[in-house]
């Protein structure tokens, strides 16, 4: 299978080498790597350059774009401009983050599980961080949910959902579309990646927002978003963070502000989350 990935950099200097390093060491090798360095003030344009160098396989694209640091927004914009200069001889296409060592067999594994069912529309690992000298499973992790950091797609399946939603929450719309469309969301707990630089630890109060913006933009409604809400509080060890996810939500519904999905789409959601709220119930 061809692999295609597209990775997002902004002063990722301090890990894009190891990234790429455990890349260019893949059993199976990707056929095109493309890093688009979004305005890096530190060295990071340097490294990668020396990598496309290196690695025919390996491009960087140079961009420029907003100097907030949003969750979301930011990051898929970077990667759609990845996406814009690829063109369609790929099986797999993959939005990896800059800060990550992966074991030498995930793109073959990865390989293995598209190909064991062609209804398999997103696949992937899960993120290890390091904790007191451990890697340890990255606390905001599902079991049944593949962290943005590390996002894989059969070609299929990635354009019938549309590509990627430039808004928060992005990393659970994709996957909630994918089952709506009838694709299958698997995760493979045997590769570990090592997540370098842990999720949204630049994260600021405007981007607490529009966690609560991105609930409403899924149609969640009032009480999907206050389970939500609380859910995503208490991994990130913060119950105070549940005002702020509602804030944004009832802000954006104040503001009618567009909605991520369509209403066929939202019922679809809603009615996906209850079930899971009820399963785990035990009802």
């Amino acid at each position: 299978m061809n692999f295609y990935i597209v990775i997002p950099c902004h002063n990722e200097a301090q890990f894009i080498k190891q990234t790429l390093d455990s890349l260019v060491a893949q059993t199976l090798l990707p056929k095109k790597v493309v890093i688009v360095n979004d305005q890096s003030t530190d060295d990071s344009e340097e490294i990668i350059s020396a990598f496309a160098k290196a690695y025919s396989f390996i491009e960087i694209l140079n961009t420029t774009s907003s100097d907030i640091h949003l969750p979301g927004s930011k990051v898929i914009q970077a990667v759609q401009k990845g996406i814009n200069t690829l063109d369609e001889d790929y099986d797999i296409l993959c939005k990896f983050d800059a800060d990550l060592i992966f074991p030498v067999n995930y793109l073959e594994t990865i390989a293995h599980e598209f190909e064991k069912n062609p209804r398999i529309g997103m696949a992937g690992g899960f993120c290890y961080v390091e904790k007191n000298g451990d890697w340890v499973l990255e606390n905001l992790t599902n079991k049944d949910h593949i962290r943005g950091a590390l996002k894989a797609y059969r070609k299929e399946c990635f354009k019938e959902i549309g590509g990627l939603k430039p808004a928060m929450g992005w990393d659970t719309i994709d996957e909630l579309l994918a089952k709506y469309y009838n694709w299958q969301v698997i995760t493979n707990d045997t590769l570990h990646v090592k997540h370098l630089k842990p999720t949204g630890n630049t994260y600021n109060k405007a981007a607490q927002f529009k966690q609560g913006e991105a609930f409403y933009g899924m149609r969640y409604g009032f009480w999907l978003t206050l389970i939500a809400s609380i859910k995503l509080a208490n991994r990130k060890g913060n119950l105070l963070l549940t005002n702020d996810y509602l804030r944004g939500y009832f802000r954006a519904k104040r503001s009618k502000k567009d909605h991520l999905v369509s209403a066929q789409e939202g019922t679809f959601i809603r009615n996906l989350r209850w079930k899971g709220i009820r399963s785990k119930l035990g009802v």
